[in-house]
């Protein structure tokens, strides 16, 4: 089994088999063509294979069969993680913070991607920028399901590259910020990936520090866990609020929000 965090490389490695299978029928066929571009996709595929491997500090083997035997958490054990810690925000509460904020970092996931909700969030980055903020986006290497999944989708949103900082840049700037803003992100951000516990799926995996922030809020429908199937503790962190629902609505309440408490 493959951990979920773990999805983007597989992907790439998949890419990568599908240029060797073009450039295996091109052998066959005699055909000049297709051996070449299989060639091309083949060994583009195995280098972003390899850069994505060592962005999460793992071995392709690893990545691989690190699953097979491997025990992940239970619901009960979910339960006892988040049992009357977990504290629920409205979107009036977090625009309140976001208002007196001066730094933002804004972490995008899966979630903003399902939710389509990245026009809705370049729109609140500018509302909060135009009131004096700094905002960054904060890009994982492994976030989404494919390599680049979040700067596509935020370049997209004509989103200026400037501020799509990577995780080796960002992750300093943590302790100095005042509101991370976690939009559909899970498994990049659960603080369980610096353990060394062998049974956890994500164990190793260097990830956005923004546990460090003053205070951090997490857009999620619910409390399910990411595709790694674990729990994640910084929901139930004593700086973290939870503001629950769909992202892009979320994104328009807090756009909504914000212009109230002006």
């Amino acid at each position: 089994p493959i951990g979920g965090a773990d999805m983007p490389v597989v992907i790439a490695l998949l890419n990568s088999y599908s240029g060797v299978a073009a450039a295996g029928h091109g052998w066959v066929l005699n055909n000049s063509v297709l051996i070449i571009a299989g060639s091309l996709v083949g060994a583009a595929g195995f280098i972003l294979t390899a850069l994505m491997c060592r962005a999460m500090n793992r071995s392709l083997v690893n990545v691989m069969f690190a699953g097979v035997g491997a025990t992940v958490a239970t619901i009960e054990e979910s339960e006892d993680i988040y049992a009357g810690r977990v504290k629920a925000a409205s979107a009036e509460e977090v625009a309140m913070l976001l208002q007196d904020a001066r730094r933002v970092i804004i972490v995008p996931g899966y979630g903003m991607a399902v939710a389509q909700a990245q026009f809705v969030v370049q729109d609140l980055a500018e509302l909060l920028e135009s009131k004096g903020v700094e905002v960054d986006f904060a890009i994982h290497p492994v976030a989404g399901r494919m390599p680049g999944h979040m700067n596509v989708l935020l370049a997209e949103a004509n989103i200026p590259y400037q501020k799509l900082k990577d995780m080796d840049e960002i992750n300093p700037a943590f302790r100095q910020t005042d509101v991370v803003l976690v939009i559909g992100a899970n498994d990049v951000v659960n603080p369980l990936a610096r353990e060394s516990d062998p049974s956890i799926p994500i164990a190793g995996m260097p990830i956005l520090d923004v546990d460090q922030a003053r205070s951090v809020v997490i857009v999620k429908r619910s409390l399910s866990p990411g595709f790694s199937g674990i729990a994640n503790p910084l929901f139930a962190a004593d700086n973290a609020l939870m503001l629950f629902g769909d992202a892009k609505q979320v994104a328009m309440d807090l756009m909504t929000a914000v212009k109230e408490v002006a």
